[in-house]
């Protein structure tokens, strides 16, 4: 039984119908607890008769709708027009790949040999090109059935007619109905469950077609920065000219984070600062309201606690008072961390007061995971690499730049780009001139854009 909830939570923004099956509902309901912004309303559907009039149900209660799988979809998309944006949950190798590991897994628990899989839903070449990164010998054991032209009978009969014949021993089924039928049937299916990331990615899409997420972006953050205790700090210093110095420091380590805001910054005192951007940029260096790297710079480098406040709204005056609440909350908590008021007066936080120095490696492409471990691009370093792309969209490196982000020495750093370069995952490109020494070299990794870019984060050009 599903415990989802059908009715609307007022105090969230974004109405989004979710119409689909049943047990597809359910982990989209569960990720979207990270998306604070959608207000979800749920409609499950049996059949496709329900599927329509769900969706039509609802056009008139959200901005967004979202079918949990390629099915629904189009046959939505055919029944009812819809002047709201449509989505659906898209099917990705990190769900094939799971699937056929438990099919290969299970042949060797049987100790019986595999005399073929059969796939509903993926296209062909998808399928061969994933294979391939698996296990190369599966390629002539695979038969795959063109789901987008069959019917669920269909489907259902193309896996059934291999297993009978004895040229399948197992199949796999993106479509729940089906791999359900097969069980009942006495033919090995393995369900193909799409993966969190997937959902993720989805949903962020979403998001950004709803015309409240678009009007957002361009809403007026304003936030208030304190440095707490900063006299005792003072009176720890040995002379004025190191006091003088210290506060110098923290205003060009807050102009600098400021800068990646494309904000503006005014300082209201020795230890107080104000700052407006817009919601849109703040969101993407917060990585989605989780964490504030400020903080941890002043901390690393000054040994400093900061208290912030951030306030949303539509207008300065609502966004400055709300920032203001929001320092009050930090210092009640104590200070040391950083609170959000949005324009509803609801609060965010407390904020991770660090960015993560780690980034979830979803890789769909084995071989490429493979070469990039042949070439010694370890978990730890890609990590890293992929953390500080996903924030500030970096894909180029130099030397020292490349250091500093892996804690190594340059020489280090020189070694292991020239080792990738060979490889073929970092490209030489121009060389950059920094101050009066000579000109340094400087590597792309290109083979991070596309992972990236399926993940909706924009990159330098």
């Amino acid at each position: 039984m599903l415990n989802l909830p059908s009715r609307p939570d007022e105090n969230k923004d974004i109405p989004i119908g979710l119409v689909g099956a049943p047990e597809l509902i359910e982990p989209i309901v569960l990720v979207l607890r990270s998306f604070p912004s959608f207000r979800p309303i749920v409609r499950p559907a049996e059949c496709d008769e329900d599927t329509v009039r769900c969706a039509e149900e609802l056009l008139s209660e959200v901005e967004v709708l979202f079918m949990t799988d390629p099915d629904a979809f189009r046959l939505v998309k055919e029944k009812l027009p819809s002047p709201v944006p449509m989505h659906y949950l898209p099917l990705s190798g990190a769900g094939f790949f799971k699937a056929i590991c438990r099919v290969l897994m299970q042949t060797v628990q049987s100790s019986l040999p595999l005399a073929g899989v059969t796939v509903d839903t993926f296209p062909e070449e998808t399928v061969r090109h994933m294979i391939k990164g698996t296990d190369p010998s599966l390629s002539g054991m695979i038969h795959i059935c063109d789901a987008d032209r069959s019917s669920i009978e269909e489907i259902y009969e193309f896996h059934a007619r291999h297993y009978r014949n004895g040229s399948s021993s197992a199949s796999l089924s993106a479509n729940r109905r089906v791999a359900e039928r097969l069980e009942q049937s006495g033919v090995p299916c393995v369900y193909i469950e799409p993966a969190d990331n997937d959902i993720v990615i989805a949903l962020e899409r979403a998001l950004l077609s709803t015309e409240t997420r678009r009007s957002k972006e361009s809403q007026i953050v304003v936030g208030m920065v304190v440095v707490d205790n900063f006299d005792s700090v003072i009176r720890s210093r040995a002379s004025e000219h190191e006091v003088q110095k210290l506060r110098l420091d923290v205003q060009r380590t807050m102009l600098d984070f400021i800068e990646r805001l494309d904000g503006y910054l005014t300082p209201l005192g020795p230890n107080e600062f104000l700052f407006f951007t817009t919601r849109g940029l703040f969101e993407r260096e917060t990585g989605g309201y989780k964490y504030i790297s400020l903080a941890s710079q002043a901390q690393k480098r000054f040994g400093l606690s900061l208290s912030i406040g951030i306030g949303f709204g539509l207008s300065a005056n609502v966004a400055g008072t709300n920032a203001r609440a929001a320092l009050r909350s930090t210092k009640d908590a104590g200070g040391g961390t950083c609170f959000i008021v949005r324009e509803d007066q609801t609060f965010i936080g407390p904020l991770e007061m660090s960015e993560p120095l780690q980034y979830d490696l979803s890789f769909r492409d084995a071989e490429l995971l493979k070469k990039v471990e042949e070439a010694g691009l370890t978990t730890a370093y890609l990590s890293r690499l992929f953390a500080s792309a996903s924030r500030h969209g970096k894909l180029d490196y130099t030397a020292v730049e490349l250091a500093a982000l892996l804690d190594l020495t340059t020489r280090s750093a020189n070694r292991l780009l020239v080792q990738w370069a060979d490889a073929g995952l970092a490209e030489p490109r121009e060389m950059r001139k920094a101050g009066r020494g000579r000109p340094t070299q400087v590597y792309v990794f290109t083979f991070m854009r596309e992972h990236l870019s399926e993940h909706g984060i924009s990159l330098r050009s």
